[in-house]
């Protein structure tokens, strides 16, 4: 659609025509292919007619969603822009707002996408989308089933040029047996608390990392880090999955070291080995590191008893040194033995009463297998620290105040004067 009064500042020229193929709207010169400008929205009363329904229609042919999705998307969006709460926004909202519509129809139609990719085509904060789209929600009344980072895993591996028309054989790897195996480890290490809570990006880049080390682990793969293999794949490399692909081999540690025929220690360095098998046999190997871990608890408690009743038992010899065997094992039974045992009432009331008085553990993540990260590694919190008052003299000094301060007899008499003169 040509823009009548406007001109290119570069060539002067005045075929100047609106761009739609992208969700911005641009204004690009036909004759030398500047853009004129980007972002721009006439007025906010041809939003709906132009070009918010416009956006909608763009974002729906960027992601190739089908025609029941697009107009799902279209019917949210004409509900959601009359609503009070969004008649009066600013207009970068309302561009969120159009992403939105198609984030819960996609959503509501088993299509796979996640919210970074509608912050990315909406050029918006992931944190104003998150927050416009709860609000859409409550005010249609939408209940939107829950995002699974493995419904999107696919179409994730896809971005990763590594094919054998983009890389060397030895380094290339086939996207069908790439998906099928970052699934299966994000399916994994969600069983150890490392996708819960956070961002699916780096997650995915982490398992896509790992499962294309493990399928083919020659010399070529494990020496390039994540930067090489981002840029072997061109793709953007994401920081925090450098922490997930550390917690990942954790968890692969933990069990790779319950493997029978393995008779090498299994690091952070070579568990990629053993990642095929750790897959494979992931349930067995889970039930045995639960037992291991549960049988290091109950030796480390047994040991720590048997260190405790040595000086028990001598408390009681020291006691009664010419009491006999039997009287020694009654005076035992008769310390051991709570009053109120014949209660139970009373015994429970004991039990609260010693809970209470039991410290909790400092950190419960240090005696399971598999925590949470933000149990095993908790935040230090901030000691409370007390108001400080404004001290402005006319406060009282009590006594046994006084009396500390008084150290030598002589500061005793001139005190014991100077109250004389006093009174």
């Amino acid at each position: 659609m040509s823009r009548a009064g406007l001109s290119c500042p570069g060539c002067g020229g005045s075929n100047v025509v609106d761009d739609d193929l992208y969700c911005q709207a641009q204004l690009v010169c036909v004759d030398c292919g500047s853009v004129v400008s980007e972002g721009t929205l006439a007025c906010e009363s041809e939003y709906v007619g132009g070009s918010g329904i416009q956006r909608v229609k763009a974002i729906c042919r960027i992601l190739r969603v089908n025609s029941e999705i697009e107009k799902l998307s279209l019917t949210y969006f004409n509900q959601a822009y009359r609503h009070e709460s969004f008649i009066r926004v600013s207009l970068r909202k309302k561009e969120a707002l159009a992403g939105c519509c198609v984030l819960v129809s996609c959503r509501l139609r088993n299509w796979p996408i996640t919210m970074g990719t509608i912050s990315c085509l909406t050029d918006t904060d992931p944190m104003a989308v998150g927050v416009i789209y709860q609000e859409m929600l409550k005010i249609l009344n939408i209940e939107a089933p829950s995002f699974n980072v493995i419904d999107v895993m696919e179409a994730h591996s896809h971005e990763y040029k590594i094919s054998s028309l983009h890389v060397p054989e030895e380094l290339a790897e086939n996207h069908k047996d790439l998906t099928k195996r970052a699934v299966e480890l994000v399916e994994l290490v969600a069983d150890a608390w490392i996708v819960t809570g956070r961002r699916p990006v780096p997650v995915m880049m982490a398992a896509i990392y790992l499962s294309w080390q493990s399928l083919k682990p020659n010399k070529h793969r494990l020496k390039l880090n994540l930067d090489k293999f981002c840029q072997l794949a061109k793709v953007s490399k994401h920081q925090p999955a450098l922490k997930r692909i550390t917690e990942m081999k954790a968890v692969l540690c933990k069990l790779g070291k319950e493997i029978p025929w393995v008779r090498d220690a299994v690091t952070p360095d070579n568990v990629v080995h053993q990642v095929e098998d750790i897959l494979t046999h992931r349930y067995a190997l889970l039930r045995r590191a639960l037992r291991t871990k549960e049988d290091t608890l109950l030796e480390e408690s047994q040991a720590s008893c048997e260190e405790a009743a040595p000086s028990q038992t001598s408390e009681l010899v020291d006691h009664n040194p010419n009491a006999s065997s039997a009287e020694q094992c009654e005076l035992n039974a008769e310390r051991t033995r709570r009053p109120g045992d014949d209660d139970p009432c009373a015994v429970e009331e004991l039990h609260r009463d010693t809970l209470k008085s039991q410290d909790p553990a400092p950190n419960w993540g240090k005696r399971v297998l598999f925590a949470p990260p933000c149990v095993v590694h908790p935040k230090k919190r901030r000691a409370e620290q007390p108001e400080l008052k404004d001290v402005t003299g006319d406060e009282e000094i009590s006594d046994s105040e006084i009396d500390s301060y008084i150290r030598t007899p002589r500061e005793a008499r001139e005190f014991a004067l100077t109250q004389e003169m006093l009174s």
